[in-house]
This record gives structure tokens, C-alpha cells and sequence, in this order.
């Protein structure tokens, strides 16, 4: 059986950069398949304190990727290496 890839998004309402990054989501899950899980981050404590300053973020198995670090390229070759792997 395979398992579909699994992509979480950390985000809050109102921020102009999340919903840059979830539109790339959008496109790649279009492309790529994944399940995508978005999380306000103002839903849960404990995801305040961790992602506030980093959102968006992206959880891809272990790969990570936050704010500074979030752009078309390095999203791609995140969900295709996870896919690989």
C-alpha cells in the first residue's frame, strides 16, 4: 500500500506571505498529489509559542521549511525528495 505524502502548513489569518506560500501549495498539490494540512496556528498554544515568528511553515516528513526559507524552488525539490523517499 502507498502512502499518500503528507504536507502541514502552519499559518495564521491575515498574512500576505501565507497566502503566497499556500498558493505555491495549491499549485504543487495540483502536481504532486499530496494531502495537505493547514493549521492556524492561533488554534493551539503550543503551535503559537513554536511557529509564530517562523509562519508560514512547512512540515514535509522531516523536512522543514520556514518563513526565510520558503520560496517555489525549495518547496518543489522538498515535496520531490519526500515523494522519493
Amino acid at each position: 500500500m502507498i502512502s499518500m505524502l503528507k504536507v502541514i502548513f502552519y499559518t495564521k489569518e491575515i498574512c500576505s506571505l501565507c497566502e503566497d506560500a499556500k498558493a505555491l501549495l495549491l499549485m504543487f498539490q495540483h502536481e504532486y498529489g499530496f494531502e495537505l494540512e493547514e493549521r492556524d496556528i492561533y488554534s493551539k498554544d503550543e503551535w503559537l509559542e513554536e511557529y509564530q515568528l517562523l509562519i508560514p511553515f512547512v512540515q514535509i516528513n522531516d523536512t522543514s521549511l520556514n518563513c526565510e526559507e520558503l520560496n517555489m524552488e525549495r518547496l518543489e525539490q522538498a515535496i520531490i525528495h519526500n515523494l522519493e523517499g
